[in-house]
């Protein structure tokens, strides 16, 4: 008997050993950099130009998307952006090419639900948001999206992406700050001039919107930066910035030298860090 004991165990060893294994690679669980949550072995972004790169400060950029720039899914090939597509394929190898991004170049919140709802069929574990800069950019304070509204598009939106996957994850980005950015370029009259001659963001950044029209964009921004952290808690697969884009102060070099309202290749690097930073695996690099 003290000898078939050992026996037994060691039959049992093996054969725990041979089943763990045969099991595939997919269905093993990343490191979550201290977390809990695993890294994604699929992710997809949505939101509007911030999320194309638009306009970056870059070859190839002018008047055009440029997503290979992109803070959240960018895949440039170097180390001018570290997206959260290149931090997750640093840990976690399974995720090569399982990378979307559904943003859309003057996308409101109107268009999130349509864009989540694509990333949901290609069924993808992991998902950006930044939306909302185009329901403020408008042509005039009085044009910009009732936060009632807004929040409704945003918690439809999230109610049909987690019903198709309730264990997916989500990473909702603040809104940038607008106000703040115009406080950094409206001295700049080549800044000025493209604002005027493109129209951009008129409801701020127009040189006739007085300062009641601006803190009237500012007042809105905040409501539905409100909107986006309220919403976002409704659901466990959510996860809020915490106002980290934001609080982030502007940089001249962060800014589009193209059109001075996008980020350039160096400020969507920087929006990458500040989002990874209150992402679920900050610690992950």
């Amino acid at each position: 008997m003290r000898r078939t004991v050992p026996a037994v165990l060691l039959a049992v060893v093996i054969l725990l050993a041979g089943v763990l294994l045969a099991a595939p690679a997919s269905a093993r669980p990343s490191p979550g950099g201290g977390s809990g949550v695993p890294l994604p072995n699929s992710m997809a972004a949505v939101g509007d130009s911030i999320t194309r790169a638009f306009d970056a400060t870059a070859a190839g950029c002018l008047l055009s998307d440029c997503p290979q720039y992109s803070w959240s899914t960018g895949a440039a090939g170097s180390s001018s952006v570290n997206s959260h597509y290149l931090r997750i394929l640093a840990a976690n190898r399974r995720i090569r090419g399982q990378v979307w991004n559904q943003a859309k170049t003057g996308a409101k919140m109107a268009d999130l639900d349509g864009q989540l709802r694509t990333a949901a069929g290609l069924g993808v574990q992991y998902a950006t948001v930044l939306m909302g800069a185009n329901d403020v950019c408008t042509s005039s304070a009085a044009t910009m999206t009732p936060t009632a509204t807004f929040a409704s598009q945003f918690q439809t939106a999230l109610a049909d992406f987690f019903a198709a996957d309730p264990s997916a994850r989500v990473f909702v980005s603040s809104i940038p700050n607008i106000y703040q950015l115009w406080s950094l370029e409206h001295t700049n009259p080549t800044a000025e001039l493209e604002w005027q001659t493109f129209g951009i963001c008129q409801s701020m950044l127009s040189s006739a919107s007085t300062e009641a029209d601006r803190q009237a964009v500012v007042a809105q921004e905040q409501a539905d930066n409100n909107v986006l952290a309220a919403v976002c808690q409704q659901f466990a697969g959510c996860r809020w910035d915490n106002l980290a884009t934001y609080d982030y102060t502007f940089r001249t070099s962060d800014v589009s030298t193209v059109d001075y309202f996008h980020p350039s290749v160096s400020g969507q690097n920087t929006l990458a860090g500040i989002t990874w930073s209150a992402s679920y695996w900050p610690t992950t690099r």
